[in-house]
């Protein structure tokens, strides 16, 4: 007999239980970001999404509220993963910060679904009563406001002009990144999606930096 998984309440049933649910929550992240990839938020089920995992809808809500609430763990989870990978010390100079986002580029690159899955919410969520709006404008708003710190730490540093606006070009950034993985979604196999933004970064950082210096060989 399988054994029983721990309640919502957060009662124990054992190690090995958490293990089983930890594991099964694991596998419904990622089928529902294939299902948000190919359909988009509202065209998903959740009885599909459940087919796929091998459990039944019932026992999908017994992990995940709702599908908004599946939605927003999905979302977290993604970011979660981004802000580990990438964005857990500051950094100290403009081309450390434009040679991590390449890096950040090449590790979308690996990941069609997850990408995919990110431009078709991104699109959905520009209706206000989106599930997932709030959670793209607070986005926005973390990367210009991360991002622009770091380029008026290389101001005051003297590593950029002191003209630079420190904001437009955080904007610029994220707007880039969105059109380049939206063109790279749409082929995948013709469009250097990391090339293209390793190009970018470095044009503009030969246009800022006090002494015209690019990403570093081999970022």
């Amino acid at each position: 007999m399988e054994p029983q998984e721990s309640s919502p309440t957060g009662r124990s049933a054992g190690r090995g239980t958490y293990a089983v649910g930890d594991e099964r929550r694991s596998r419904i992240l990622d089928a529902a970001v294939e299902h948000f990839a190919q359909r988009g938020f509202h065209a998903s089920s959740l009885a599909r999404i459940a087919k796929d995992v091998g459990i039944t809808q019932g026992g999908l809500l017994h992990h995940f509220r709702s599908k908004e609430d599946l939605l927003v763990q999905v979302l977290e989870r993604t970011e979660r993963q981004d802000k580990e990978r990438f964005f857990t010390t500051e950094h100290s100079t403009a081309v450390e910060c434009y040679a991590n986002l390449v890096r950040l580029h090449e590790y979308n690159a690996a990941r069609l679904g997850r990408t995919r899955m990110f431009n078709v919410l991104l699109a959905e969520a520009g209706d206000v009563g989106h599930p997932a709006h709030a959670y793209f404008v607070r986005r926005y708003a973390e990367l210009v406001q991360v991002m622009s710190a770091a380029l008026r730490r290389a101001v005051e540093s003297g590593e950029l002009r002191p003209d630079t606006d420190a904001v437009a070009l955080s904007e610029e950034t994220a707007a880039v990144m969105d059109g380049l993985q939206l063109q790279w979604v749409l082929d995948p196999k013709g469009f250097d999606m990391v090339g293209r933004f390793r190009q970018y970064a470095d044009r503009l950082l030969r246009a800022i930096t006090v002494e015209g210096i690019g990403l570093p060989e081999g970022s």
